[in-house]
């Protein structure tokens, strides 16, 4: 059975990008160099509700680049893959090419 989780509110949820370890080469990089604690977008709530009553969407939407805090966030397992689901203030950015 498949699962997809749709995140509440400003919540967003982030699959944590694996920088690679080595070239293509083959030279094996040092795990300082490979440390960018990015992720990629995978689903979004709807946003929050402001004092008026009006609806803030949320920043960031599915298939961002973002950039992560180096603490925080709450795993989430579903089937064989891990997530981690942030605030959308907790986002610190999205990255582009």
């Amino acid at each position: 059975m498949a699962k997809r989780l749709i995140p509440l509110l400003n919540r967003v949820l982030v699959e944590k990008i694996v920088p690679p370890s080595k070239t293509h080469a083959g030279i094996l990089l040092p795990e300082k160099a490979t440390k960018l604690n990015s992720g990629k977008v995978v689903a979004v709530g709807s946003g929050i509700r402001g004092k008026e009553g009006n609806l803030i969407p949320v920043s960031v939407k599915e298939g961002d680049t973002v950039l992560l805090p180096d603490f925080g966030g709450t795993q989430v397992k579903l089937g064989d893959k891990e997530y981690l689901l942030y605030r959308d203030e907790d986002i610190l950015g999205t990255l582009h090419e």
